[in-house]
């Protein structure tokens, strides 16, 4: 191991023993920083210079969107920052270089709500006229799993990575675990949701033991991912539904709906687990509805005698 593989692997370490950041984010760190070590080698890493930083990001821009190229721009801002930390550089190289370039807005992808309705009925159907005890009980879990993804807003990870004691049902409430090992509580407010996690949890009481988590499979291992994917596809097909449906989307469309019904913007930061409101001002450009009843019932044309 040489001293640029040296000093990135302390760094890691420093991440995960110190910084305490999660296994994906320290992935996305590790790829990015190889990256960029595979760029300058041989040099050393503590004697990268502005011009050195210009000429790879330069490089950034030339293969990878906006987004991507930010996410490795923070990557190699948070080590250098590190180096200052530890004393073992006089200047960091970005203090001397200017980054500016414009991301675009990506709007958030919804899902028209008569479209959740047809996609959770269409689950509940085949609960209903299930042939097969293993066909309802995949069902039972479905309904389970897309209902709390809508019921919450939840993101995809922190749904499968729910420990078997982070739902609580008695008191109505998910205690979610999100990006840098933030808690947050969220309430679960329906009752057809409740009784349904209810009908899971009964059901399904030793794959959950055996998986260790609230969600599992029948073989009881913890659910995946792309299981959750998987299964919304088959249900969207099934109610010929012309949507990509993502589970993010849900998400989505949770936020954008509370603040269509007029839900202050902060509650709305809290429950989705976002650390800046300016993360969930986003949503304030696709809640059209909102407007269109605003500018219908609201602006001053409407009083007009003409």
């Amino acid at each position: 191991m040489n001293h640029v593989q040296k000093r990135l692997q302390n760094y890691l370490e420093y991440c995960q023993d110190q910084k305490r950041l999660d296994a994906k984010t320290l992935q996305a760190y590790r790829i990015d920083l190889t990256q960029f070590c595979e760029y300058i080698q041989p040099a050393d890493i503590l004697e990268i210079t502005p011009d050195i930083l210009e000429n790879f990001l330069a490089i950034l821009h030339k293969k990878y969107k906006p987004k991507t190229v930010k996410r490795k721009i923070a990557s190699l801002k948070a080590i250098f920052h590190y180096f200052e930390y530890k004393d073992l550089i006089e200047q960091n190289p970005f203090s001397r270089i200017q980054i500016k370039f414009r991301e675009p807005v990506l709007l958030p992808k919804t899902i028209p709500l008569h479209v959740v309705e047809t996609l959770i009925s269409t689950i509940y159907e085949q609960l209903s006229n299930a042939k097969t005890d293993y066909q309802k009980r995949n069902a039972l879990r479905d309904a389970a799993v897309i209902e709390l993804l809508f019921a919450t807003g939840i993101r995809i990870s922190e749904l499968c990575s729910l420990d078997t004691g982070d739902v609580n049902l008695h008191d109505r409430t998910v205690l979610i675990y999100g990006k840098g090992s933030k808690e947050r509580k969220v309430q679960i407010g329906n009752d057809d949701v409740v009784n349904i996690l209810y009908r899971y949890k009964n059901n399904y009481e030793k794959e959950i033991e055996s998986s260790g988590h609230f969600f599992a499979s029948q073989k009881g291992r913890k659910l995946s991912d792309q299981s959750v994917r998987r299964m919304i596809n088959k249900y969207a097909v099934l109610a010929s539904i012309d949507l990509h449906i993502t589970p993010h989307m849900f998400r989505h469309t949770f936020a954008t709906s509370l603040l269509e019904a007029d839900v202050d913007i902060r509650y709305i930061q809290e429950m989705l687990g976002h650390s800046s409101i300016n993360i969930t001002e986003i949503y304030t450009h696709v809640a059209m509805s909102k407007q269109r009843d605003i500018l219908t019932t609201k602006h001053p044309r409407k009083d007009f005698h003409i």
